[in-house]
């Protein structure tokens, strides 16, 4: 007899396959084997109690604080621990019950509902401005045409061109400065027809910016405010542009200045859901969500946000992260802009593992064998 332990993290369904399990046995078992963590806040005790023994009943529990029992308290936070089976069944348990029991099995069932992929586009950063913060991304006019065929050949799937700065604390440009920097490279781009090898992204929140760029043959909308103007919004529906929706607390110029939430994943997830519906209230049909790390958090936000991206996954919209050589690295190990890529890689897998189906990075050859080396670990097929 031979013994071996296997990985959490790998293919449940690619080993269960290789040992002769059948269809329907791969899809039962491996709903077994997933584990959720979901930590619900201000529960009504009674229905903590409820749930704590439906829980039990289908082989889940609920971590609940000392003296629930006795209701000592109106409300409690809990967290619940099971698996897809488990929650299956529990999400069904709930719909009879009551105290916001019913509003949670629908949470629940939304959750299982929607399916995460493994697929991931490498989104490669272009600046035409002389101030963002990696003097590596900047590039003008020939020399930026030269850069995009550079992504290209190292395996960039989007690359994404602006031209005004959005680090903390950023200079205000005009809208005329904004143009002048931006539009050679859209020339550029639709003389050469680049926008057949490759998808491009304007990443401006200047519905005048954004027009010239998918009058040249972009694509995507990256809005740094998330689709606050209402007339980006319209160019987005006009052009059939996808548009990203990120979130800042604040503006460049003070989002990281004491940045405070009530709970970081909750109201991000509120803001993200209340932008869904007012960019589809103005026909955009194609949307992505962007979580904004660095924009308006602390290290803690952000490193909360990467490692529970599985939160939002449930708004049923592709997730973009961009860390790349951003400030938090130096946070956690002291280093310049100039020596993060190794920061970036480690910070932009957890992304790709918890949900990212966009990453943005200044460094695409790197992510690309980084990424590439990921999918066989986990025996996805490139």
């Amino acid at each position: 007899m031979i013994i071996e332990k296997l990985s959490n993290d790998g293919d449940i369904r690619k080993h269960l396959k290789k040992i002769g399990v059948d269809g329907g046995g791969v899809n039962i078992l491996s709903s077994k084997a997933k584990i959720h963590l979901i930590h619900i806040k201000e529960l009504n005790v009674g229905g903590a109690n409820i749930l704590k023994q439906d829980a039990l009943s289908v082989g889940a529990d609920l971590a609940v604080p000392k003296g629930t029992v006795l209701a000592l308290t109106p409300k409690v936070d809990v967290i619940l621990i099971a698996t897809t089976s488990q929650l299956k069944k529990l999400s069904k348990k709930e719909l009879l019950q009551p105290f916001g029991l019913k509003e949670l099995a629908l949470k629940l069932k939304k959750y299982l509902d929607v399916k995460s992929s493994k697929k991931v586009e490498i989104m490669g950063i272009i600046n035409a401005n002389d101030d963002s913060f990696f003097g590596g991304s900047r590039f003008k006019d020939k020399n930026a045409i030269k850069q995009i065929d550079k992504m290209c050949q190292d395996g960039a799937d989007i690359i994404d061109i602006g031209a005004v700065s959005s680090k903390p604390n950023a200079n205000i440009v005009s809208l005329e400065e904004e143009l002048s920097r931006i539009r050679p490279i859209l020339h550029l781009i639709k003389k050469h027809k680049l926008y057949e090898n490759v998808k491009f992204s304007c990443d401006s929140y200047e519905s005048e910016v954004l027009r010239e760029a998918l009058d040249s043959g972009f694509s995507i909308v990256n809005d740094i405010t998330g689709l606050s103007d209402d007339e980006v919004c319209k160019v987005c529906s006009e052009y059939n542009a996808t548009a990203i929706i990120m979130h800042m607390q604040g503006t460049p110029q003070n989002m990281q200045k004491n940045p405070k939430y009530t709970s970081v994943l909750s109201d991000i997830y509120q803001f993200l859901e209340e932008r869904i519906q007012k960019a589809e209230s103005f026909g955009v049909r194609d949307i992505v969500l962007d979580v904004g790390v660095g924009f308006g958090k602390t290290l803690d936000d952000n490193l909360s946000l990467i490692k529970n991206l599985e939160h939002f996954i449930s708004l049923d919209k592709r997730l973009l992260v961009g860390a790349s050589r951003k400030s938090m690295i130096d946070q956690i190990f002291s280093s310049k802009v100039e020596d993060r890529l190794a920061g970036s890689l480690a910070l932009h897998l957890e992304a790709y593992r918890n949900g990212a189906g966009i990453l943005r990075v200044h460094d695409v050859f790197e992510h690309k064998q980084a990424l590439e080396i990921q999918k066989k670990i986990d025996g996805v097929e490139i």
